[in-house]
């Protein structure tokens, strides 16, 4: 009996951190390894990457990475699986040469096997037999993909959205979709980022409406931040700035890597003398310039913040300047981008982030879209992909209105096991898919306790207790010594410092001459004594740290 597993490792219930395993016959085939921007309560860490255990476990039978696209979203994690799972790796000739570019900051660039693949042309991972077909998204060279196996087809979208007038004038195969659907299709695996959105997302040639009316009324320079693997983007601003008679410095060490990439795999080709170096600029009169650079998610070391802090070695943000942000904030990055957008009117810039008017289109289908996609595959079973929860709920609303039948329509989350086989498809367990973080060199060693201390710090503060106690008898022969650090003001310490001395002697000399401590039983009774008093006395939970010395 053939037996296929859908395992999603991230990206459901959240927005980021898209990864899935396909498993087919035993052989697996991970589809994309995206990483997620912390949450405001990760405090410290850098980057969330989904955990990859269940494909480590299964090394030998691990047959190969393939990648959708290049977004960070969908790539970000791979140098972290790399590293120790050295496999081939599948992906268009943009999205190969993006990842070519990010690895070789981790090293692993040369050691990697990459594996180009076709649109429409058939090829094999491992066991596996599979097609790509082009997608509208907001970066040039994204697939979604079939795989053919002896239940039927099945199809994974990737992030797409139908456009008919895309930048790079690649407009969505109706053809080739047709032709899958002819074969039927047995499981349909869809994003969900817009399934709430009614209607259709507007095409990327809207963008350049909006880029031209803001060229038209800019007197000075014109700044423009989105991000940097958006190709298509960039060649859009790029090319109106040259109509308007201006010369485009392109700023950040991301975008300017992965715009030299595009330009020389042909990607990027843009007009004769349009590009400057960033040295350059102020050789230039300001009617005469545009910059685009990182920071649209006020990123604090991104090249925008710096400039909004005065502290970016080629551009000093002033008045006159126009600075516009192509790209919406990603859930969680709010208060950064709105604290950029507060530094840079300080200077005196002109700021364009309000969502109807900034240059921006959503890469991913709305509603209508999402609805045709339905009506042209005709799936028997239906998997919404990529998004919060709510959204996944949207989508598989969306699919059994459309006539896939509910007991076939599975909304699932990270770390389901969905099982198909000749009787149907069905939840068969559970594997780990928690977050994995990275933090600095550390990957995976802050775990959610340590998460969790970081919180109970910044929120609460520090109260340390120092005793020594005798080596021998465990009685108490120096302190209480107490520090506190973040948690009351100098002036209101005194007192309750005091008390808790009182309350901490009590505790360890009440148990009897003849008692034993333990230093572990100290700790405790530090902890039973001073914990309710410090609550009683300031409604605060500061983290309480015994320091235990045997003399």
């Amino acid at each position: 009996m053939s037996t296929v597993r859908i395992i999603p490792l991230g990206g459901l219930g959240e927005v980021g951190r898209n990864s899935m395993v396909l498993e087919v016959d035993g052989e697996l085939v991970l589809v994309d390894a995206g990483l997620m921007f912390p949450e405001e309560e990760m405090l410290g860490i850098d980057l969330v990457i989904p955990d990859f255990t269940y494909v480590r476990e299964r090394a030998r039978q691990f047959r190969g990475i393939l990648i959708t696209h290049a977004h960070e979203d969908h790539i970000g994690a791979l140098p972290f699986l790399l590293r120790d799972h050295p496999v081939p790796v599948y992906g268009t000739k943009l999205t190969l040469g993006l990842l070519r570019t990010k690895l070789k900051e981790h090293k692993l660039h040369e050691s990697t096997d990459f594996r180009e693949i076709g649109i429409g042309e058939p090829f094999r991972i491992g066991a596996v037999d599979l097609e790509a077909y082009h997608v509208c998204h907001s970066i040039p060279d994204a697939v979604g993909f079939v795989a053919r196996t002896r239940l039927g087809q099945i199809v994974h979208t990737g992030d797409w959205k139908f456009d008919h007038t895309p930048v790079d004038g690649q407009q969505t195969d109706f053809a080739h979709l047709a032709r899958i659907a002819e074969r039927g299709v047995h499981l349909l695996l869809s994003d969900s980022t817009r399934a709430e959105v009614p209607g259709y997302t507007r095409s990327e040639a809207y963008v350049g409406d909006l880029l031209e009316s803001i060229f038209a009324r800019a007197a000075g320079r014109i700044i423009i931040t989105t991000f940097a693997s958006n190709i298509s983007r960039i060649k859009q601003i790029v090319e109106i700035a040259a109509a308007w008679g201006r010369r485009t410095s392109i700023i950040g060490r991301s975008m300017e890597n992965y715009s030299k990439t595009a330009r020389e795999l042909g990607y990027l080709d843009l007009p004769e003398q349009a590009l400057l170096h960033p040295s350059r600029i102020g050789d230039v009169e300001d009617a005469k310039l545009c910059i685009i650079t990182t920071g649209s998610q006020g990123e604090p070391t991104s090249a925008l913040a710096r400039m909004a802090l005065g502290d970016h070695k080629f551009v000093a943000v002033k008045p006159g300047d126009t600075v516009v942000l192509s790209a919406t904030p990603i859930p969680g990055n709010e208060e950064l981008v709105n604290r950029t957008i507060d530094n840079l009117y300080k200077l005196g810039a002109e700021v364009i982030y309000d969502a109807a008017v900034r240059p921006h289109v959503s890469g991913h289908a709305s509603q209508e879209e999402l609805k045709l996609m339905l009506n042209i595959l005709r799936p028997t079973h239906f998997v919404p992909l990529h998004g919060e929860y709510r959204m996944l709920v949207r989508h598989a609303r969306l699919a059994e209105d459309l006539g896939v039948a509910h007991e076939n329509v599975h909304v699932l989350e990270n770390g389901d096991v969905l099982e198909l086989d000749e009787n149907g498809a069905r939840v068969s367990g559970s594997v780990s898919a928690g977050y994995v973080y990275v933090d600095g060199l550390g990957v995976g060693d802050v775990t959610q306790v340590v998460v969790r201390d970081r919180w109970a710090l910044a929120s609460d503060g520090i109260f340390v207790v120092v005793v020594g106690v005798d080596h021998e008898t465990g009685r108490l022969v120096s302190g209480p010594d107490i520090i506190t650090k973040g948690f009351v003001p100098p002036e209101d310490e005194g007192e309750i410092v005091e008390a808790s001395r009182q309350r901490i002697l009590e505790a360890l000399n009440g148990a009897g001459p003849d008692t034993r401590a333990e230093v572990s039983v100290i700790k405790d009774r530090i902890h039973e004594s001073v914990g309710p008093l410090l609550y009683e006395r300031t409604k605060r939970r500061p983290m309480v740290l015994p320091i235990v010395t045997e003399v």
